[in-house]
């Protein structure tokens, strides 16, 4: 039987839901075979394309589809410069894709390609914030009533701007603060006022360290009280403050048994990881900002992580994360792959097949998808009970309705989509 080759390679550029979405799909020379995979580098959508199109595209035709781990290795050396969120980003969107054609050529499920099951489903995480205490609070017993155990939790920080709560409010807005026994007063000079009809990624504004760790520490105190220990909590410090202060932090939050403490370092502090394990045990979660499979791997060998919080479009696809996995499985570290609202329903899609095969499993983040996308992504998974439940079909089981994804083009922002810039009370600038 003559085996297929790669015929075309497309990218699609699709928002459903007001995020922007980047699919590659391998066309073969065969009717009807084709495999979808993910590459949303959503604020930098562009370079991913023209990667593709201009130099994967002509270099992959006429290529074997069943060759993929050739096929990953001689194109991530191709522009002998590797790795990288724009090159990596292209790369996983053929792999996912191969993985997918792959799949419906032995009629099945991705997971099984990869071994089989080690559970029938797998836990996620979803996110909830609010302004205040009580407003995580009620979110959280929302999400319980549908049966989500493990749930991510972020509240504001009055006067200053706060990651993950989509309400907190940006631009001069965060420098309400007058209270010197509250943290500093802050420079506001340098912040632009926001037009409310233009459409930002992500506004900046003023980010004070410690204002924030009390806000967190409060939170945690609430939810404790609230609910009970049964309940599991994740926070995510989004690397925001210094090193030292996320050494006390990790030693502070002890006592609430948060199921992990997310990004408490950005990748430049990484050594402070071992003053960390060597003063608290708090679970650690590390790894969405490394663009290369191999930056994580001090933190696996030295144990100084518990879970693996790789994007895998991040690492180039499927081909590189299931090797991590087996990695973090030789020393008892778990998966947690980062499945933002940026990931498309076909990047959880490729999650899920890890996270149903993989022993070291340990949750899956997880971001509701809107109306919109669940119709432009015909297969997308389901969640039921606090799980991610695959289905049967052949590949990764999930598909895209084109037509329908052109409904839906990119809007225009501003910045190109850029994240603008978060800073301190004195102007200075704020990782990330």
């Amino acid at each position: 039987m003559k085996t297929p080759k790669i015929k075309d390679i497309k990218v699609i550029f699709t928002e459903p839901d007001n995020i922007r979405l980047v699919i590659v799909k391998v066309l073969t020379d065969q009717d009807g075979l084709y495999g979808v995979g993910c590459a949303t580098f959503t604020q930098r959508p562009i370079p991913v394309k023209s990667a593709i199109e201009d130099y994967l595209k002509p270099f992959l035709i006429g290529r074997d589809v069943s060759n993929i781990e050739d096929i990953w290795q001689s194109s991530y050396v191709s522009s002998y410069w590797r790795n990288g969120p724009v090159l990596n980003n292209a790369l996983s969107g053929i792999d996912q894709a191969l993985w997918d054609i792959k799949g419906k050529m032995a009629n099945m499920p991705v997971y099984e390609l990869l071994g089989g099951k080690s559970r029938e489903a797998a836990a996620v995480y979803v996110h909830t914030s609010g302004d205040s205490n009580e407003e995580v609070g009620d979110k959280m017993q929302a999400y319980m009533e549908q049966g989500f155990h493990h749930i991510r939790v972020q509240v504001s920080t009055p006067g200053y701007s706060t990651y993950g709560n989509k309400s907190a409010q940006t631009g001069k807005n965060t420098a309400k603060n007058k209270d010197v026994s509250k943290g500093p007063i802050p420079i506001t000079s340098w912040i632009k006022e926001y037009d409310t009809k233009k459409n930002y990624a992500h506004p900046g504004g003023i980010f004070e360290p410690k204002p924030y760790i009390r806000s967190a520490i409060s939170l945690f105190d609430y939810i404790r009280n609230r609910f009970g220990y049964g309940v599991e909590i994740l926070h995510d410090v989004h690397e925001r403050i210094p090193p030292i202060l996320g050494v006390w932090f990790a030693k502070e939050v002890e006592k609430y048994q948060l199921f992990f403490l997310e990004d408490l370092f950005s990748p430049e502090d990484n050594e402070y990881f071992k003053m960390v394990r060597a003063q608290t045990s708090t679970p650690i979660a590390m790894g969405e900002l490394y663009s290369s499979p191999h930056e994580i791997i001090p933190m696996i060998k030295n144990r100084l992580i518990d879970f693996i919080r790789i994007h895998i479009s991040d690492i180039g696809g499927i081909t590189p994360a299931k090797k991590l996995a087996a990695m973090g499985e030789l020393f008892s570290i778990r998966t947690a792959w980062h499945g933002p609202g940026d990931t498309s329903p076909i990047g959880h899609a490729a999650n899920l097949a890890l996270d149903i095969n993989c022993y070291n499993f340990g949750i899956q983040e997880y971001s509701i998808f809107g109306e919109k996308t669940k119709e432009v992504f015909p297969g997308y998974p389901k969640i039921k009970d606090g799980m991610m439940w695959p289905n049967s079909k052949p590949g990764l089981g999930i598909d895209i309705d084109e037509n329908l994804a052109k409904k839906f083009p990119f809007k225009e922002r501003e910045y190109g989509g850029a994240w603008d810039t978060v800073r301190r009370s004195d102007g200075s600038m704020v990782k990330p």
